[in-house]
């Protein structure tokens, strides 16, 4: 079984892409988030870091520096002790250097929760009314949504009502070995269940693959840990990224 270390250096690869070095590159579309100047992962048993490929070496080097001797945090959601002095070290090269952090969880197999509404998968008979939905409520591109319905981005499922898409999970990343979960629900239709329920679908056509199943968010999102704590999603860790406005901005 792996710990969560292990699992959060699995995430790490579902979001970003690495290079020969094994630094976080800029991932060049096919959807992928883009990658921070550094992410910074805290578990029970350690840390995982990323640092991006034009960040140059003496600085990696010192940041690594920073979390050789620091002991695992006693409490993932607070922030790490050497963040700030990241930080300041990013500041010497960029401008502007803006802090994010969220929880990631686990999708476990068998997870779902049962609501009064009809869900559709991808591995079911679309209807027709999928190709005809109100794509700018959905935050959908219509070459992207095509592809969606067409399979070409992975298992998705979505909670209707009636003719209407008001939630969905679908596979936000997806590598041959594991896959995170991208959530959205309709305003008018959310606090109801609906998000956890696709995501229930979504990891049920994943069960079967092997893959390992992901569900991260942004601790700004409370309604999105929400949904995490509906399904009773076991909490792996807790990851910071440090991302600059100017990805030009950095000198190598």
């Amino acid at each position: 079984m792996r710990s969560n270390r292990e699992l959060l250096e699995v995430e790490f690869d579902t979001l970003w892409l690495r290079d020969d070095r094994g630094r976080l590159i800029e991932p060049g579309g096919g959807g992928r988030r883009t990658a921070p100047y550094i992410a910074i992962g805290a578990v029970d048993d350690g840390w995982v870091l990323g640092f991006a490929a034009e960040l140059p070496e003496p600085v990696v080097g010192e940041m690594k520096v920073l979390f050789a001797d620091e002991p695992p945090a006693a409490d993932v959601a607070r922030p790490p002790r050497p963040l700030a002095r990241c930080e300041k070290l990013l500041r010497q090269f960029a401008d502007a250097v803006e802090p994010r952090d969220g929880p990631t969880y686990l999708v476990p197999a068998g997870t779902r929760i049962e609501v009064d509404a009809d869900i559709v998968r991808s591995s079911d008979a679309l209807p027709v009314s999928l190709r005809c939905q109100d794509l700018e409520l959905l935050n959908w591109a219509e070459e992207e949504w095509k592809q969606l319905l067409d399979g070409e981005l992975g298992p998705w499922a979505f909670v209707m009502d009636g003719d209407r898409v008001v939630s969905i999970c679908h596979s936000a990343r997806l590598t041959d070995q594991s896959a995170e979960a991208g959530t959205w629900t309709d305003p008018d239709y959310r606090g109801q269940g609906f998000a956890a329920a696709a995501t229930g679908a979504w990891g049920e056509l994943l069960a079967g693959t092997g893959r390992t199943l992901f569900y991260s968010t942004w601790s700004a999102n409370v309604s999105s840990q929400r949904v995490a704590e509906r399904l009773g999603l076991p909490l792996i860790g807790w990851t910071w990224t440090l991302s600059a406005h100017e990805p030009g901005a950095i000198a190598t």
